[in-house]
């Protein structure tokens, strides 16, 4: 069990020979991540000059890594924070007016765990329409989320979600249908600090906080 003395990438997994993804992976290191942040068109056309579908008016900032994006599909008006990773041994896509904030592992591979050589497989990822990933959210491979769907600070999202609700947890759950005017208040235990908590239980919210749990932003 587990012997990777005999793992190999199975041919064709990466859907790219290795000169195309080594020179990827230079751009990306180079005129990707030297970019100014405002400059979000030229990194929108260095994307689909690697074969991604890139919709209009795409907000992608520079730190965001994509491992290969001729597997990445971005909807009209949407947005991908800083540091973000998009683990695209999978394909990923990204709804329209969908936002994945900074810090978000979006991850489509794996292993089979069980597999004498740790066998490396990968499932798609399919985030609706006006979804919100807040920070630091990790979707797990295989996982759809479905259209206007939030998903609360630091969880983690093993299953897929039905669209329009709102959740939150590891592993994420449903907490409440999304609705028109929320402000999400009740969840501001999730806007904490560095350590993704703010020192209040779920029943203690903190007086005074009109901040969404969902707070942070691209």
């Amino acid at each position: 069990m587990q012997n990777l003395r005999g793992f190999s990438v199975p041919a064709g997994f990466r859907g790219g020979n290795a000169i195309k993804v080594q020179l990827w992976w230079a751009v990306q290191a180079t005129l990707f991540a030297w970019s100014p942040q405002i400059a979000y068109r030229w990194r929108a056309f260095l994307l689909r000059l690697f074969g991604a579908r890139i919709g209009k008016n795409v907000v992608i900032r520079p730190s965001v890594k994509i491992t290969y994006p001729w597997k990445l599909t971005l909807g009209d008006y949407a947005w991908v924070g800083d540091d973000a990773v998009l683990y695209t041994l999978g394909d990923i896509t990204l709804g329209a007016n969908s936002v994945v904030s900074q810090k978000c592992y979006l991850c489509t591979g794996s292993h089979d765990y069980l597999s004498e050589h740790f066998d490396i497989t990968a499932s798609p990822i399919v985030i609706g329409e006006k979804c919100w990933l807040a920070t630091d959210v990790f979707v797990a491979p295989g996982v759809s989320i479905g259209d206007t769907t939030v998903v609360g600070a630091r969880s983690s999202v093993f299953k897929s979600l039905p669209p329009n609700v709102v959740c939150r947890g590891n592993p994420a759950v449903i907490v409440r249908e999304r609705v028109p005017g929320d402000t999400g208040n009740d969840l501001a235990p999730l806007a904490g600090g560095d350590r993704g908590e703010s020192g209040l239980s779920p029943q203690q919210p903190e007086q005074g906080n009109t901040k969404s749990a969902f707070s942070e932003n691209v």
